[in-house]
């Protein structure tokens, strides 16, 4: 693995640098997705790839219910589809799209998901992928917060 330095003031502009540098080593498309999302699929990074690398959209982007987003994918950085949206707000996703939309992008849309801001949105996650590795760690984590003999609700 090539480890890159976040580099740039806001989470926008560290994000235009971050698909800069990237494609700068390997020009390629490339996809970056949230961390705060482990309701990811193998499949739905492919997906998300697959219509980069055909060429049947130069942008892929993954709305996420906060208003934010979870996923975008470009086939080609350009810091003006980044660059002042604002972020970590409820409309923030709106933003990110109409960027995308405005500078004549075709944007294949990935489904909404649920990102892991807050203990209700961690236990909504948990509840959708039981048997996971995050639903298994959201029961350990309630439990440790759960007064002795009493299972929290889930």
């Amino acid at each position: 693995f090539d480890v890159i330095g976040q580099r740039g003031g806001g989470l926008d502009e560290r994000l235009a640098a971050a698909f800069a540098d990237t494609h700068a080593r390997l020009p390629l498309p490339m996809v970056l997705i949230g961390m705060d999302t482990p309701q990811v699929t193998p499949g739905l990074l492919t997906d998300a790839a697959q219509a980069l690398a055909c060429g049947e959209a130069d942008a892929v982007f993954g709305p996420a219910a906060d208003g934010g987003f979870w996923l975008l994918g470009l086939r080609k950085p350009d810091r003006s589809l980044l660059a002042g949206v604002p972020m970590s707000r409820q409309d923030t996703g709106r933003h990110q799209l109409d960027r995308l939309t405005s500078a004549g992008l075709r944007v294949a849309m990935m489904p909404e998901l649920t990102d892991v801001d807050t203990v209700r949105e961690a236990e909504l996650v948990a509840a959708a992928i039981p048997g996971s590795r995050f639903a298994a760690a959201f029961d350990l984590a309630m439990a440790g917060l759960a007064p002795a003999g009493i299972r929290p609700p889930r």
